[in-house]
């Protein structure tokens, strides 16, 4: 295990765990019933592989051990406040799926090496990024690097909540595992009482109230109750992870030059938010995350906040 995280540091990750791959029971009757009350949205590929997705071994047969990395995102510096909000992960000009894939595939490479092909899938997928039914966060509780707060994000010591997370599933037992950590949560609920839509639970989310859900994957009109809360969020929203303690204490700039941010956007006011042509668009944010917003939906995002803004 020493050598699979020092392998995974040595690459550019900021931390790495590894987890015994085992059956995730009670998120099983979690999601279940989460699923059951529609709190998913119209996020219908949630109920898919539902089996696949709280047990790593049936997503990917012979699975014995899950190696959980982390990716420090936070930025050296914030948005023009006044300008329409993008949330930090969204502000590298290379998404950040692109970036962990290419340095976890460079990770198995060096495992396979020391543990010899038969320590990976060759049928299967078995390297992920926030792409398939994976349950990450809670791999990354399982593997040591923070517990899941009650804005539902992970929480890594020394970090915070401005981590990317990448999955790589091996088909091998290792002589140790790591533990998860205490939860330190206590009785804050700075996030939950920020929230400007109330869609924070106790760790639980309904999408259907939350500005992330309706900024970026929510393909029809946001409803008319909730255009008003949009809080300056025009793709994505941080507010409940800004509050966060931990995050003030632990969150801390990075230092990947492949996280650069889009050039000139934190300095963009409204106003070039709002003239942006769908040509330059799709040539400053070609291989950015803001693209799955896209282009039209952005701008009606920003259209809604500049009319709160001047009501």
């Amino acid at each position: 295990m020493d050598f699979i995280k020092k392998t995974a540091l040595s690459l550019g990750f900021d931390a790495c765990g590894v987890a015994r791959a085992t059956a995730l029971t009670e998120d099983a009757e979690f999601l279940s019933s989460w699923l059951a009350a529609g709190k998913h949205a119209d996020l219908h590929y949630l109920k898919r592989n539902f089996e696949k997705r709280t047990d790593p071994r049936i997503l990917v047969p012979g699975c014995k051990s899950v190696v959980v990395v982390l990716m420090n995102y936070f930025p050296a510096e914030a948005q023009n406040a006044e300008a329409p909000q993008i949330a930090k992960y969204a502000y590298p000009e290379t998404d950040y799926h692109a970036v962990l894939k290419s340095k976890l595939t460079d990770l198995e490479k060096k495992l396979v090496e020391t543990y010899g092909p038969g320590c990976v899938s060759d049928t299967h997928q078995h390297l992920f990024v926030d792409s398939a039914p994976v349950l990450e966060r809670r791999w990354a509780e399982r593997a040591g690097l923070g517990w899941i707060g009650k804005h539902t994000q992970l929480i890594a010591p020394g970090f915070g909540s401005f981590v990317f997370i990448g999955i790589l599933m091996l088909n091998i037992d290792l002589a140790e595992y790591d533990s998860p950590v205490a939860d330190r949560c206590g009785n804050c609920t700075r996030c939950m009482d920020a929230c400007p839509t109330s869609a924070l639970g106790n760790r639980t989310l309904d999408a259907r109230l939350c500005l992330s859900y309706q900024t970026i994957e929510n393909r029809g009109e946001i409803p008319v109750e909730l255009r008003g809360k949009l809080s300056n969020c025009a793709l994505g929203c941080d507010i409940c992870a800004d509050v966060c303690p931990w995050n003030k204490k632990w969150s801390k700039p990075h230092n990947h030059a492949v996280l650069t941010p889009v050039e000139n956007m934190l300095h963009w006011n409204a106003g070039d938010w709002k003239k942006i042509p769908k040509e330059q668009f799709d040539t400053l944010f070609k291989n950015s995350a803001v693209k799955r917003a896209g282009f039209f939906k952005l701008k009606d995002n920003i259209r809604l906040i500049s009319t709160n803004n001047e009501e």
